[in-house]
């Protein structure tokens, strides 16, 4: 079964919880400051902090048999990023892909239940909008890493923590040139609009609007469960259907704001139990059905997810 098949029939779909935060805390490994992640690929240790976190997260998905989407370490390898980290001369995302691949082709039957998403995030930081680029500019800067991934053969390709519109659309315009199914993933203020201030239900209107094929589908990520509920939940959102294209949610663990956490010297996180609660309750009122982790999560968090995930997929659940 290929993505497009799978994310149309599954009732419920898993995602990997964090891992550059993860990674942050990590005696083992240095996040580069350009890349981050990306360049572990090529490095022992890199690899084996990797393929740790990757095996935890699939380990779950496999005990569970629920579908899984799990994406490369790829967010900051863009041309710009990876010319500063000295990477320019690697296929650094190609290599992200296959590499993530050949962790997943070690799980058997279940691997074929496992889908690999090529990992992109904006040209600036993604909690101040005001870096955001322009459509046509984000369209050219993007288009180079969105071929890479494509080319390399993931199942799809995903934008991520995305806070401002017009970035986003351009994002999408060089995504939809590369003939695989594509995604774009927001990051919401607390007032449930997209940090520039734009709010959902125009986000998503615009975009569908103005780039052929439009995303298979719209997810948010970086987000309490809470403010992903008072989202959806505006008025806006149950008048213009917003739910109906918006279907998933990478969800923070903390309910702090992006501001709140930077710099903190502790993880503040909820219980994974209760964080999965709160994760059932957008499934069982909107039909969000692509659930996983953000900053805060952990494997812990994923397995409380998929076994609240597991009991509302059974019969008369």
């Amino acid at each position: 079964m290929g993505f497009l098949e799978a994310i149309q029939t599954a009732p419920l779909f898993l995602t990997e919880g964090a891992l550059i935060e993860r990674l942050r805390r990590d005696q083992t490994v240095v996040l580069d400051p350009h890349v981050l992640h990306a360049g572990f690929i090529y490095d022992e240790r890199g690899r084996e902090a990797l393929r740790r976190l990757y095996g935890q997260y699939l380990d779950i998905g496999a005990a569970f048999d629920l579908p899984m989407m799990v994406c490369t370490p790829t967010w900051r390898a863009n041309p710009v990023r990876l010319q500063h980290a000295h990477l320019a001369h690697r296929d650094v995302n190609g290599d992200g892909v296959r590499f993530v691949t050949s962790i997943r082709d070690e799980y058997g039957a279940y691997a074929k239940r496992v889908f690999i998403g090529g990992l992109l995030g904006c040209a600036g930081d993604a909690y101040k909008p005001e870096e955001g680029l322009s459509v046509d500019r984000a369209a050219a800067f993007h288009g180079a890493q969105t071929r890479a991934l494509a080319a390399a053969g993931a199942d799809f390709l995903l934008a991520a923590t995305l806070p401002h519109v017009a970035e986003a659309q351009g994002m999408a315009v060089a995504m939809a040139e590369c003939s695989v199914p594509y995604l774009l993933s927001f990051v919401l203020g607390r007032d449930g609009r997209l940090l520039d201030g734009t709010s959902l239900h125009d986000a998503v209107a615009v975009i569908d609007a103005a780039v052929t094929p439009r995303p298979l589908f719209y997810m948010v990520n970086c987000v309490h469960p809470t403010v992903f509920e008072a989202a959806l939940a505006s008025a806006p959102a149950q008048v213009r259907h917003v739910n109906d294209r918006i279907i998933g949610l990478q969800a923070n663990a903390s309910a702090k704001s992006p501001e709140e956490l930077e710099g903190l010297s502790y993880v503040d996180a909820d219980p994974p139990e209760m964080l999965a609660d709160g994760m059932a309750r957008v499934y069982r009122r909107f039909g969000t059905k692509i659930l996983g982790g953000c900053c805060g999560t952990d494997h812990r968090h994923i397995e409380w997810i998929a076994r609240r995930a597991a009991e509302r997929a059974r019969p008369n659940a």
